[in-house]
C-alpha cells in the first residue's frame, strides 16, 4: 500500500442471532462516521454477514479469505465468535476479546467476576424469544415465568426487550428513569405487582423478542466512558458530569478498575445505578462507542474538548500497531 493511499477499514456487521439488527445499525453508524469525519485517511468497506452466513463486501458475495485483499484493517461489530476466523487472516483488527464478551453475555459469570473487586451487579433474568409450539399459551407461559422471577428477586421489576432494536410499547407505571435511556425508543415497563409483571412479559412476547427482567434499584443513573492509552493515561476516564469532585474521583477510579478487570481492549462504557447509601450497581456495559451526534458518549467527548471521531481514530491507530 502506498504511503498516501487511504487505509481501507472493513466494518464487519450482521450475522444471525439477537445481535443482528443492533450490529447492522451500529456498524452503519461507524461507516457513516468514518465517511463523514475521517475520509481523508480512512475508507470504510461494508463487510456484511447475512443470516445464512454468506459474507459480502460492498454488497458482493465473497469468500472470507478474500478479505485480506480487500481491507487493511477490520472493525468487527458482528458477534465476537468471528474473532478467531478474522485473526487467522492476519489483518489488524478492532474487536471484543472472547472473555469480556462472555462476561457481557453471561450474567452469573459477570456477577462472580465483579464480586472479586467488591462491585455489585443488578440481578436480572433473560427470557428467550417465545415459541408457541414449545412454550404453550402466552398467558400460561407469562404466569409461569413471572413465578420463576418472583422466586429469584422481589418487586419492583424493570421489564424490557433484551433485543436492542425492539419497541415494547409505552412505559407503564414508571416513576423516573432508573436506567440509561434507550436511544432506539425501546419501551420499558416498571412492574410493582405480580399481575403487572405478567402483563409486561405478555407485552414482550407479543413483540417476538427476548425479554430482560432486572431488579429495580433506587438511585441515580450514571454512565462512564473509558479509553486505553489516551491523553497520556493508561486508562483515561471522561469525567462524569453533575457530580461533586469527590464523587467524580470515586466514579473515575471505579471505571478504571472495571476497565482493567473486565479486560476491555480499547473502549468501555459502564452503566451504573448509584444507591443513596453510596453503593454502585453495574447494570450494563458496552465495548462499542455510540458515535451518533447527540449520544451520551459524544457529549462526554465535547465536555473535554474532543470529538467522537478523535476517539475512533485513536482506536483505529492502536489497532494498526
Amino acid at each position: 500500500m502506498r504511503s498516501d493511499a487511504k487505509i481501507k477499514v472493513g466494518i464487519v456487521r450482521g450475522m444471525a442471532g439477537d445481535h443482528y439488527e443492533f450490529s447492522l445499525a451500529s456498524g452503519g453508524d461507524i461507516i457513516s462516521h468514518i465517511t463523514e469525519h475521517l475520509s481523508e485517511k480512512y475508507k470504510p468497506v461494508d463487510i456484511f454477514i447475512d443470516k445464512n452466513y454468506i459474507w459480502h463486501a460492498s454488497g458482493i458475495p465473497i469468500n472470507i479469505s478474500d478479505l485480506a485483499h480487500k481491507v487493511d484493517l477490520i472493525w468487527n461489530v458482528a458477534h465476537p465468535s468471528q474473532n478467531g476466523i478474522l485473526n487467522e487472516l492476519g489483518i489488524p483488527s478492532v474487536n471484543t476479546p472472547v472473555f469480556p464478551a462472555l462476561l457481557r453475555d453471561n450474567h452469573e459469570m459477570l456477577t462472580r467476576h465483579l464480586r472479586q473487586i467488591g462491585v455489585d451487579v443488578a440481578r436480572k433474568i433473560v427470557l428467550p424469544t417465545y415459541q408457541a409450539d414449545f412454550d404453550g399459551p402466552i398467558q400460561k407461559y407469562a404466569t409461569q415465568k413471572a413465578k420463576e422471577i418472583h422466586q429469584k428477586f422481589s418487586a419492583p421489576w424493570i421489564v424490557k426487550s433484551y433485543t436492542e432494536d425492539a419497541d415494547m410499547g409505552p412505559v407503564r407505571g414508571r416513576e423516573g428513569s432508573q436506567r440509561p435511556s434507550a436511544s432506539n425508543g425501546m419501551g420499558i415497563h416498571m412492574a410493582k405487582t405480580f399481575p403487572e409483571l405478567v402483563e409486561a412479559i405478555e407485552d414482550g412476547v407479543r413483540h417476538n423478542k427476548s425479554i430482560l427482567i432486572e431488579e429495580f434499584i433506587l438511585g441515580k443513573t450514571v454512565s462512564t466512558h473509558s479509553l486505553r492509552e489516551w491523553r497520556g493515561e493508561d486508562i483515561y476516564v471522561f469525567p462524569p458530569e453533575d457530580f461533586s469532585k469527590k464523587e467524580k474521583e470515586n466514579l473515575s477510579s471505579l471505571a478504571r478498575e472495571l476497565h482493567s478487570h473486565i479486560g476491555a481492549e480499547y473502549y468501555l462504557k459502564v452503566d451504573f445505578i448509584l444507591h443513596p447509601r453510596g453503593r454502585a450497581y453495574v447494570v450494563g456495559f458496552s465495548f462499542l462507542p455510540d458515535v451518533k451526534k447527540n449520544s451520551h458518549f459524544s457529549r462526554a467527548c465535547q465536555s473535554v474538548g474532543a470529538k467522537a471521531h478523535h476517539v475512533m481514530e485513536h482506536i483505529l491507530e492502536k489497532a494498526k500497531i
